[in-house]
């Protein structure tokens, strides 16, 4: 590729964090301080003995090369849907502002919620039923196991990250009654050796939209990171842990204190690369606004409240053209290759 890899995050950049403590119902104080110690600084940390079982991650990476592995036109027969966003959005459909298309592809699914949910009835965005493929169950059975884990981890989490900023323990948790999490499991092709000259990356530079993102990612590696001096570091492959980083969202909750950093995935070393983040929001009508510990008379609030999904929601449709039908997506995305 044309651009030199960049070194890799150090200690201090990207530290990691033992959850030992939340895991095993001791007291957080001592976490609350480092995980704000990183989130004033670059926004990412890794997290060690999360209480994630190691089987469930390794189940859903075999499944997830197993699902890639096979062919295209059986993968398209549960392409994603218009509604609810679930199954499979081939390459070339996720494009950020100024740069090509993204290459890659995911297998999504979300919080799983039947038809005659009050939720689903009412045609909230983003909420309804998982799409599954009968004829390949491992991929469900893998899928869901490890969704339950890390709606676990991200529960556990929420409660150090109001701890950290003077909250109560449970003050996030109380708009986790249907939270608006969704996992996608994601393949990258290796990348041609033009393609950051074409402005064309895996993940293009972006920032997370909501509140936490949850990654584990294999042995390739391929994330990288901006710091807030501008410089670009890797996030190398640690084993046993995932990458934790901050959305958007915290910014309004704390007035600035805590803030996204932009991140991209550059596939460099010519194998297929494979990554699994889980998106954790809050409830769609969470009520997001700048925390009574984030303000003062001197420092008011710089951002007006908004609800947690009608933010979601926008920002789908700006990156991924939400109010197409994917028929049209997909049209668009064969042009551009031809």
């Amino acid at each position: 590729m044309s651009e030199d890899m960049p070194r890799a995050a150090t200690a201090e950049e990207m530290p990691i964090l033992d959850l030992s403590p939340l895991v095993a119902g001791q007291p957080i104080d001592a976490l609350a301080r480092e995980l704000r110690r990183a989130c004033e600084t670059t926004g990412f940390f890794y997290v060690a003995n999360h209480g994630v079982p190691r089987k469930v991650v390794d189940d859903v990476f075999d499944a997830t090369r197993r699902y890639f592995d096979l062919p295209l036109e059986e993968r398209l027969k549960l392409k994603i849907d218009d509604r609810f966003r679930r199954g499979f959005m081939p390459e070339g459909i996720n494009q950020h502002p100024g740069y090509a298309p993204d290459i890659k592809e995911s297998y999504e699914f979300a919080l799983d919620l039947p038809l005659d949910d009050p939720a689903v009835v009412a045609g909230l965005p983003l909420h309804g039923p998982n799409r599954w493929p009968a004829e390949h169950p491992w991929l469900r059975a893998a899928a869901e196991a490890y969704f339950a884990e890390t709606m676990a981890l991200g529960k556990r989490l929420l409660r150090v990250f109001a701890l950290s900023l003077g909250m109560p323990e449970a003050f996030f948790l109380q708009y986790t009654r249907k939270p608006m999490v969704q996992t996608r499991l994601f393949h990258y092709r290796p990348a041609p050796a033009d393609a950051l000259d074409r402005k064309a990356f895996g993940v293009a530079p972006h920032s997370d939209y909501g509140m936490i993102t949850l990654l584990t990612q294999d042995p390739i590696g391929g994330l990288e990171l901006r710091k807030r001096d501008g410089e670009w570091v890797r996030a190398p492959w640690v084993d046993g842990t995932f990458v934790v980083n901050l959305g958007d969202m915290f910014k309004v909750w704390t007035n600035d204190v805590y803030v996204s950093n932009l991140h991209r995935v550059v596939n460099r070393l010519g194998r297929e690369r494979y990554s699994i983040p889980t998106f954790f929001n809050l409830d769609y009508d969470a009520p997001v606004h700048c925390l009574p510990t984030c303000q003062s008379p001197e420092n008011p609030p710089r951002y007006q409240p908004i609800r947690s999904g009608d933010y979601l929601v926008q920002r789908f449709r700006d990156v991924q053209k939400f109010g197409k039908p994917v028929a049209q997506l997909e049209a668009e995305a064969a042009a551009r290759a031809s």
